[in-house]
C-alpha cells in the first residue's frame, strides 16, 4: 500500500523525524530555511500533507493553489500566525498545531527573563565580557529582589499558570492576572490569584508583568507607549507569548526613559529580526525564542504532530485540529 508522501519543512529532532520517515514517506527540507512561497506552492501539488513550522508563510496565495493535493498541515509549534487558518478552512484542508507539551519549558524561560532583568544578569555578563568589570563592589549592578513583588499575567492559560506556580512557589511572588474570562476558584486558590478587572489596572499593580496572549489582530500592539506610561518605573515587562503583541519602537523607548526598569524578550514581531533600537539596551534581555527549546520538548512537540498526521490519515478525529 502507498504510504502518504509528506513534506517535513525543516528538520525534526532525531527521535520524532524518524518517526514520520518510518512510517511515511517523509522528505525533509535538510536546509533548515523557511520554504519560500514558490516551494511552499509546489510542495501543495507534491506531497499530501505538509509538516510546517514558524516562519513559513502559509497564506492565502499557498493554500489557493488549483489542484492542491495536500489535504493536512500538521504544524510543528503551538503558535500558528504563519497559518492562514481562513484560507486553509475554505480549501478544505484540515491543520493542527502541538499545544500542552511545551507548557513548563516555556513557563521556565519567563522565570529566567525574570530572574535576569531584575537581576541584570544580561548586563553585568555582557560587561564581563567586554573586559569592563572592575570586581565586586558595594553598590555595582544592584537590582531588584522578586519576593514579595507581584507578578501580573496578561492571559490565563496553561503557561500563565505555570509560570505563576513557578514564581509563587520559588520566588514567593504574589499573583494578579488579567484575561477575558475569570478564572475558577479551583484554579486561583491554590496559586492564590487575583483576578484584576482591566489590563490598565494590572500594568498599573503589576512590579512584572508578563504576557500569555495569543497573537492576532486582537492583541496587536496590547503593550504600547499608553501602557507602558501606566506601569511603575521600578516594574519589568516580560514577553514569552507573540512578538506583535508589543511595539518594540514604544517599548525602547520606554526603556531609554526608564519609564520601566527592565524588559526581558523572548519573541519578536518582525523573527528573526529585532528592532534595532532594543539591542544596545542594557535594560533590555534580548533571547532568540528559546521557549521550547530543550531535547525533551522538542521531541515531544515533533511526537504530538506525528499523532495529529497519524490520526489523519487513520480517519479519526484530528486532536488538536485548529481548522
Amino acid at each position: 500500500m502507498t504510504r502518504p508522501k509528506i513534506l517535513i519543512t525543516r528538520p525534526w529532532p532525531a527521535g520524532a523525524q524518524a518517526y514520520m520517515q518510518a512510517h511515511y514517506d517523509a522528505t525533509v527540507n535538510e536546509t533548515g530555511k523557511p520554504l519560500t512561497h514558490a516551494e511552499l506552492q509546489q510542495a501543495m501539488l507534491d506531497y499530501d500533507c505538509l509538516c510546517s513550522s514558524l516562519g513559513d508563510p502559509m497564506d492565502a496565495a499557498v493554500f489557493g493553489v488549483p489542484n492542491a493535493r495536500v489535504k493536512m498541515i500538521g504544524h510543528y509549534g503551538a503558535g500558528y500566525e504563519n497559518i492562514d487558518v481562513a484560507a486553509a478552512k475554505a480549501a478544505g484542508i484540515t491543520v493542527s498545531n502541538t499545544p500542552d507539551v511545551l507548557t513548563d519549558a516555556t513557563a521556565d524561560i519567563a522565570i529566567m527573563l525574570m530572574l535576569m532583568a531584575s537581576r541584570r544578569a544580561s548586563e553585568g555578563e555582557r560587561q564581563l565580557r567586554a573586559g569592563q568589570w572592575k570586581g565586586w563592589g558595594t553598590t555595582a549592578l544592584m537590582g531588584q529582589s522578586l519576593e514579595g513583588k507581584t507578578l501580573g499575567l496578561v492571559g490565563f492559560g496553561r503557561i500563565a499558570q505555570a509560570t505563576a506556580q513557578k514564581a509563587a512557589s520559588a520566588l514567593g511572588m504574589n499573583i494578579a492576572y488579567y484575561s477575558r474570562r475569570q478564572a475558577g476558584a479551583d484554579v486561583e486558590g491554590p496559586l492564590k490569584a487575583r483576578y484584576v478587572a482591566s489590563l490598565d489596572q494590572l500594568a498599573a499593580e503589576a512590579d512584572v508583568l508578563s504576557l500569555h496572549t495569543p497573537g492576532g489582530a486582537e492583541t496587536k500592539h496590547m503593550v504600547d507607549a499608553r501602557l507602558l506610561k501606566l506601569m511603575k518605573p521600578t516594574s519589568i515587562l516580560i514577553n514569552t507569548a507573540r512578538g506583535s503583541v508589543v511595539n518594540e519602537a514604544d517599548l525602547a523607548e520606554a526603556l531609554k526613559a526608564r519609564t520601566i526598569w527592565a524588559a526581558g524578550l523572548d519573541v519578536y514581531e518582525a523573527e528573526p529580526v529585532v528592532h534595532p533600537a532594543l539591542l544596545d539596551l542594557s535594560n533590555a534581555v534580548l533571547l532568540p525564542h528559546l521557549g521550547s527549546a530543550t531535547v525533551e520538548t522538542r521531541e515531544a512537540m515533533g511526537m504530538r504532530a506525528a499523532a495529529n498526521v497519524d490520526l489523519f490519515f487513520a480517519g479519526e478525529s484530528v486532536r488538536d485540529r485548529v481548522a
